[in-house]
């Protein structure tokens, strides 16, 4: 395979049409379509659809993945929902965009593999499954994806050191499944999001209850139940919920907003190079307590096998003889490894003298046998 494509495009709150279906499969004949989706895979040739115009005029989220490095992702939400100046505050650059189309707002966020080095295993279905909930998230007021948005941009080095940082979220040291599959789909530092971290408030803890949500709402003016329930059987907007989830939580907010430009890209940057070096010696310090103690396993394991070959060593003697006798190349190794052991055996208990004189002896005898006598002289048995 020469190279791979993926391409996916999913509507959430509003399924595709006959007509649309129809408009999409002119497209391209050998596409997935559904009244949900549109999925299909290149080896070969381009996709001759604009993923910006389909974003614009189908769909919610779209993901691109490339087998030369390439990843992409976008989500479309009402700017009724995501206000598009908060999207204008996180991205700032190539690698992380957002523009208006009609109603919408549509986030474009883009990765380049830095090295240039082809994947030949990838696989892009199931991703934008396991990343499309941080959509809801983003409705319901969740601004971590949007400040990852931004991490994307500080890493591609596509914002000035000296930019201050947008308003951090909260939560960014806990991150969810669908968040985390967006910062390893995006290859975003896992050591920058730890510092960006550093300076964030712990997370709301789990969703209001009934009883709270219900004192809630009877607090709520007349005019707004109205409007509610409206929308409710409308189905005007199926973005209610997230809304209104949004709405109880800035009412009972009690933590108070980082103040802004708290840090600079440049101090970020910083300070994710600062954890990685420690993170690094961490790491090394813990490999070389691995490799000791599997030296010193290693060792033990090896007293205990010479402590039972020194219970009988005329037997390996015999044995040693019985394998050479066979003149077979693999017996030959199973013994030059007994006359290793032999050899180490004789070493620790005061005794190599005797095992020079036997092995003497034996090289000796078999003088003819130059394939015995290399496999001596390579493990060191040479008199």
């Amino acid at each position: 395979m020469s190279e791979y494509q993926y391409y996916e495009f999913t509507a959430v709150d509003r399924p595709l049409t006959s007509r649309d279906q129809a408009e999409l499969r002119s497209l391209s004949t050998r596409a997935d379509i559904t009244a949900t989706s549109f999925v299909n895979t290149y080896e070969w040739g381009n996709f001759k659809g604009d993923p910006r115009k389909l974003m614009e005029r189908y769909f919610d989220a779209h993901l691109y993945l490339a087998n030369w490095g390439t990843r992409q992702l976008m989500l479309r939400l009402p700017k009724h929902v995501l206000d598009p100046a908060t999207v204008a505050q996180y991205c700032q650059g190539d690698s992380a965009s957002g523009w208006t189309a009609g109603k919408h707002v549509i986030i474009d966020l883009h990765d380049e593999d830095e090295d240039g080095t082809d994947e030949w295993d990838l696989d892009g279905h199931g991703l934008l499954t396991s990343i499309i909930p941080v959509r809801g998230g983003l409705a319901a007021g969740d601004l971590r994806l949007l400040y990852l948005a931004w991490l994307r941009c500080i890493q591609s080095e596509d914002i000035a050191d000296d930019e201050p940082e947008p308003p951090v979220p909260a939560g960014l040291g806990t991150l969810d499944a669908p968040l985390t599959a967006v910062a390893e789909f995006l290859r975003i530092d896992p050591d920058l999001i730890a510092a960006a971290a550093a300076g964030s408030a712990p997370a709301a803890v789990g969703e209001p209850t009934a009883a709270q949500l219900r004192t809630w709402v009877v607090g709520l003016p007349a005019r707004d139940k109205d409007a509610i329930l409206t929308d409710l059987i409308t189905g005007g907007d199926s973005h209610l919920r997230s809304q209104l989830l949004r709405r109880y939580r800035d009412a009972h907010r009690t933590d108070t907003p980082t103040p802004a430009a708290a840090r600079t890209a440049g101090e970020l940057l910083a300070a994710a190079a600062d954890l990685r070096a420690e993170r690094e010696r961490r790491d090394a310090e813990q490999r070389q307590r691995d490799r000791i103690r599997q030296e010193r396993s290693a060792a033990a394991a090896r007293q205990r096998h010479l402590d039972t070959l020194a219970v009988d060593q005329p037997a390996a003697w015999q044995r040693v003889d019985e394998l050479i006798a066979t003149k077979k190349p693999r017996e030959y190794d199973t013994a030059v490894r007994l006359l290793v052991d032999l050899h180490d055996l004789g070493e620790r208990d005061g005794d190599s003298t005797s095992f020079r004189n036997r092995l003497a002896e034996l090289r000796a005898v078999h003088a003819r046998k130059p394939s015995l006598l290399e496999r001596l002289n390579l493990a060191g048995l040479d008199t």
